[in-house]
């Protein structure tokens, strides 16, 4: 086992105009779990496939544990990969499928069958070791094709979006396995998803790209808690965080003829921007329903029941001309939810609302001092109020 370095990793392809992969400094403790995710074309897949030699590094380099493994051959990295496909030979039995690249690499015949075994008893596949993988499901396919992995006892998983062919309780079922087996063998792993509640649920800690720029690594909690800018907010969270341009005031911001006043030194920032607006986020949950004539009114559109939650999502009336009324997704009381078409009144948590700069998205430090206007709430204590933190 080992750590991994993405030391100024840049991968362009010829006749690209720009990179697939610019500049990925990374680095991947021994052991580790960590997911890369993003939206399609982030460059997620592009960096792993660099990592195993399947792509050519244009600039900087890579490297597992001490070696620097930039222009080595995939055998040569001592890794082994997991593929969306499976990539199962059908001819085969499960065993044979698992046991075919210690065949290759000359083991014997009694240690290959050893470390099979071994691994078959680790992924509940014993019974199946004498199959095809024509008669075996999707999920137990998977199995095998981690099987194969850890046979070979490399020094990190590389695994590519192993569950994008699984149905959706399946895949929550084998992302928990993936995950406890991950741990048990403390395997440096590197996992590639295009799903974030995928990548929260599995990461020690999560790698948000986009556009093939790092836009943040940290844990999975702060991911959700201190987003870096407006992409991170609005990709990390099921359902998203709610974001909406306002305003600025003197002493403060502007939403539904209400204001939010601002420290200082988040209104000083805000100003080197030369900007006249910023804006403002808040997850689903960071609201309350309120009494008719307080708060925020909010116009229901759509309810979704999930029995433990209920999600409104509808529209908030914000006051700017050139954005009108703003859809958002409010948390609502699971066992008393709001009716389609109905009306509520809403009020916002001002200790957990986030202020980002619209002039490039980054998040601006600072505390919500008060929320004054009718209808608003003071905060809590009296004082200070937690907006986020740098």
């Amino acid at each position: 086992m080992a750590g991994i370095t993405y030391d100024h990793a840049t991968i362009q392809y010829p006749g690209a105009e720009r990179p697939s992969v610019n500049a990925l400094n990374l680095d991947i403790a021994d052991g580790e779990f960590l997911v890369l995710v993003g939206p399609s074309g982030c460059g997620k897949s592009t960096s792993l496939r660099a990592l195993a030699g399947l792509e050519n590094v244009t600039e900087g380099s890579i490297r597992i544990g001490d070696r620097d493994v930039t222009h080595l051959a995939p055998k040569d990295r001592d890794i082994a990969m997991v593929f969306q496909n499976y990539a199962l030979y059908p001819h085969m039995t499960v065993a044979d499928n698992m046991g075919f690249a210690l065949k290759i690499a000359g083991m014997k015949k009694e240690e290959i069958r050893q470390r099979v075994e071994e691994a078959a008893r680790v992924l509940d596949l014993e019974q199946y070791l004498d199959r095809k993988p024509k008669a075996l499901s999707g999920g137990q396919r998977q199995r095998v094709a981690m099987g194969r992995a850890i046979v070979r006892k490399p020094q990190a998983f590389l695994m590519d979006e192993p569950l994008s062919n699984l149905d959706a309780k399946l895949r929550v079922q084998t992302r928990t396995e993936i995950a406890a087996l991950q741990r048990r063998l403390g395997v440096t792993t590197v996992y590639v998803t295009h799903d974030q509640v995928e990548a929260m649920t599995m990461g020690d800690r999560v790698c948000v790209l986009k556009d093939g720029d790092l836009q943040q690594v940290d844990t999975p909690r702060n991911l959700y808690d201190k987003p870096d800018n407006v992409f991170v907010a609005g990709f990390i969270g099921s359902p998203a965080m709610n974001l909406i341009e306002v305003d600025l005031e003197q002493d403060g911001v502007t939403l539904g003829g209400r204001s939010f006043s601002l420290p200082r030194e988040t209104m000083a920032a805000l100003a080197a921007d030369n900007s006249t607006t910023a804006t403002l986020g808040f997850r689903p949950e960071s609201t309350r329903v309120v009494g008719e004539g307080e708060g925020y009114p909010f116009e229901v559109v759509v309810v979704e029941e999930l029995g433990s939650d209920a999600f409104a999502y509808g529209t908030m009336h914000t006051s700017r001309s050139k954005e009108g009324d703003k859809l958002i997704t409010l948390r609502v009381d699971a066992r008393r939810p709001p009716m389609k078409g109905e009306t509520i009144h809403i009020q916002i948590d001002p200790a957990e609302v986030h202020v980002f700069s619209t002039a490039d998205g980054r998040r601006v430090s600072g505390d919500v001092v008060s929320a004054t206007g009718a209808g608003s709430a003071a905060p809590p204590s009296g004082g200070a109020t937690r907006v986020s933190q740098a």
